[in-house]
């Protein structure tokens, strides 16, 4: 491995202020899993390691009625599967964390880190989306925010800029009759990239027969995650049923940009993004009802 300097940084104007002081030469570290393994391998170069696991809102994981759930960017899977508040309001969230590699390396890594690791195939970013989850981006003197679904702008990129990091991930709090799923298709069990990946969530009316609103999202079928608004637009009123699920999936594959590589041919893919969009409204669905 490359030498380093590393630094624990106070606070989050500490860490975007060194970021910007070292303009490109510095890499945030917050759960380390992806990181560590690039610098070891050389696939990355840095000059310093700033770790952000120290600021207190960077671990924070916690619940408002009113304001939502708040992770941070450090917060690893295990917290927040673990969680029986965020299990219960937010199953989509679990879905997507209990899939991030094994559970050793859940120990660590962090949604923050998945998102900002901005891969095409992250399990996280379209569960997130589904979600309608807010980045909240940290610069030296002041805060922006964007949602998820803007938030890769290519395989490995985002939109952070000089002197910026991912503080935390905001999610509005969920109305009743709220349900949301994540599922991917992977060649093995467990601990695999996958193949393609596709997040649903719905609202559903009082009578829980009626969707009111839905978002879709892919993975691993395009140059970044997407959300597909015409899958969900297309749900909007209409009753509960496969019917629906089917126009919406047939949506979802319209929209899909899969390649054809060593892991599944674009045909392969564009059918497993019908599957697996049926299903997790189906899911969505079910726990909305409950």
């Amino acid at each position: 491995m490359q030498p380093f300097r590393y630094i624990r940084a106070h606070n989050a104007e500490h860490a975007a202020t060194l970021l910007l002081q070292h303009d490109g030469r510095a890499r945030i570290l917050a759960g380390g899993t992806d990181l560590i393994v690039a610098l070891r391998e050389r696939r990355l170069e840095t000059e310093l390691v700033i770790d952000i696991k120290g600021i207190p809102e960077v671990s924070e994981l916690s619940f408002d009625p009113a304001e939502g759930l708040r992770i941070g960017a450090s917060v690893p899977c295990h917290r927040i599967y673990g969680d029986s508040t965020v299990a219960a309001k937010y199953p989509g969230i679990v879905d997507a964390a209990n899939l991030i590699g094994g559970i050793q390396i859940q120990g660590r890594a962090s949604l923050g880190g998945n998102v900002c690791n901005a891969s095409p195939a992250a399990d996280s970013i379209p569960a997130l989306i589904v979600h309608s989850a807010i980045c909240d981006i940290a610069l030296p003197q002041t805060r922006r925010r964007i949602p998820v679904e803007d938030f890769c702008t290519a395989p490995g990129r985002t939109v952070l800029e000089r002197g910026e990091f991912l503080a935390s991930l905001h999610l509005p709090p969920p109305s009743p009759g709220f349900g949301a799923a994540y599922l991917r298709f992977i060649p093995r069990n467990e601990m695999d990239i996958a193949v393609v990946g596709v997040g649903a969530s719905v609202q559903l009316d009082e009578s829980r027969q009626r969707i009111v609103s839905a978002r879709i999202a892919l993975g691993a079928v395009a140059p970044t995650p997407l959300l597909v608004p015409a899958a969900g637009d297309a749900l909007v009123g209409e009753k509960v049923g496969d019917a629906g699920y089917a126009r919406a999936a047939q949506l979802a594959q319209a929209a899909a940009r899969p390649i054809s590589d060593m892991r599944g041919t674009a045909e392969h893919r564009r059918h497993l993004v019908g599957v697996l969009t049926r299903r997790a409204l189906a899911i969505a669905v079910e726990r909305a009802r409950k």
